[in-house]
């Protein structure tokens, strides 16, 4: 078990050097939300880029990894969903956040530098694999749903094509798109472009961690418990046990890499979950969410990789 921890600890301390700099007004919520703009803008698809574009393609194009990853999250994204209906069941926005905290994963920020630790450089592929679904399919599908519940009136492919046309420029899925491009036609960049990637990249995981834990100040769970006990116990056990039984019947899966997807399932949601959940007034659960679920994930990660 001091193996695992050696693993978990470090990064929940980094968290917690977060929460008690802001908490103690070393730091300002603000500072953290520009570290945090910086990790997402620049230094995690620098991350990204740098893995797909020294990568051989046949290896970034895995299909049995996608599947599994993609096909689990979409079960608890709807077993989520169904269970949000019941509890909301006038409130399609609400149903929609929930499934989306359910079953989407903060990869970058905590999933990944727990990755590093537990395989080493397979994390890097399967964090852009991973990625690639939460970008693609569960992120959009899930705002399609909250859309369509706050706008009756219009139909759900023209706002899929709306959410698709803003996801196609953000830095992530460009850096996505250039890192395959460059796979597939063996491109070799110059020496100082390469540099300065690397060292883009090699910010990305204690300034995310760290603005992770910034984030957590003034979060409340007060009011909203039975909100949040509709979503943290299916991201952190439901999630990676989908994922884990599909695992089963995938027996030709790299183990490193189906290692690396599990702790990618077992990471709490999103770090901008709550401000996507603002949009939709939703902002209470999902900072409530998102604290308890970053909170237990400690315990929940740490027992996963003991298992592993």
């Amino acid at each position: 078990m001091l193996d695992v921890f050696s693993i978990t600890l470090p990064i929940f301390i980094l968290i917690a050097l977060g929460f008690l700099a802001t908490r103690l007004d070393a730091m300002s919520p603000s500072d953290c939300r520009a570290i945090g703009g910086f990790v997402l803008r620049f230094a995690l698809p620098a991350l990204i880029f740098k893995s797909l574009s020294q990568t051989p393609f046949a290896t970034i194009l895995n299909v049995p990894y996608l599947t599994v990853y993609t096909v689990s999250s979409l079960v608890v994204f709807s077993a989520a969903f169904v269970l949000a209906s019941w509890a909301r069941p006038d409130d399609v926005s609400a149903q929609a956040i929930a499934a989306l905290g359910a079953s989407s994963s903060n990869s970058g920020f905590v999933g990944y530098p727990i990755a590093l630790l537990a395989v080493g450089s397979s994390a890097s592929v399967a964090l852009a694999l991973s990625m690639a679904t939460e970008n693609v399919v569960i992120i959009p599908l899930a705002l399609t749903f909250a859309e369509l519940g706050r706008h009756q009136g219009e139909s759900a492919w023209t706002i899929l094509a709306r959410l698709l046309g803003r996801l196609v420029r953000t830095p992530l899925i460009i850096a996505i798109f250039l890192g395959l491009v460059a796979s597939l036609l063996g491109l070799k960049l110059p020496g100082p472009i390469v540099k300065s990637v690397d060292m883009l990249a090699a910010a990305s995981g204690a300034a995310a961690l760290f603005a992770v834990g910034g984030g957590l100040v003034g979060l409340r769970v007060s009011g909203v418990g039975g909100d949040v006990a509709r979503i943290v116990p299916f991201k952190l056990f439901a999630h990676p046990i989908v994922v884990l039984f599909a695992l089963r019947w995938t027996p030709h899966l790299d183990p490193m890499l189906a290692k690396a997807m599990l702790v990618f399932a077992s990471a709490p949601m999103l770090g901008v979950y709550p401000l996507l959940a603002r949009q939709y007034g939703q902002e209470r659960v999902g900072s409530a969410a998102l604290l308890v679920a970053t909170a237990g994930a400690f315990v929940t990660m740490s027992l996963l990789l003991a298992a592993l």
